[in-house]
């Protein structure tokens, strides 16, 4: 799994993360691996509040108890999140994002499997004739 993600200060300085998990697992552990890591970054920079922007519509929902999930493996690490959250005074928000829009993360993740990070062509839309 490859762990992409990228933390922006007020500033705007830059504090990216691109680093392989040492374990294979699927896409939503690999977001919650990804956000656990970027959580630790952010709690060491100094930061109090955050505003969070994914593409894991599982990690954004899970995160913001609005969804529950019975997988063992990601229940661990979504109470390992809770715990990290709990540590920002000044409150956490949370705001998916779609993916295309999550660019750097995405290239981020990437770059850590080895895999080219130049983003996905976009799909081409077929238009629909009227007859």
């Amino acid at each position: 799994m490859g762990l992409g993600g990228l933390l922006l200060s007020p500033a705007g300085e830059r504090l990216e993360l691109s680093r392989r998990a040492g374990a294979s697992g699927c896409n939503n552990e690999a977001e919650l691996l990804a956000l656990g890591q970027v959580l630790d970054m952010a709690y060491a920079a100094g930061a109090r509040r955050l505003t969070i922007r994914g593409d894991s519509d599982f990690a954004v929902q899970h995160l913001q108890g609005g969804a529950h999930t019975a997988v063992p493996r990601l229940v661990a690490l979504l109470q390992r999140l809770s715990v990290s959250l709990g540590r920002f005074e000044g409150g956490v928000e949370f705001f998916w994002v779609p993916r295309h829009r999550n660019g750097e993360a995405d290239r981020l993740s990437r770059l850590a499997l080895g895999l080219n990070t130049a983003p996905p062509a976009p799909k081409a839309r077929r238009r629909r004739g009227r007859r």
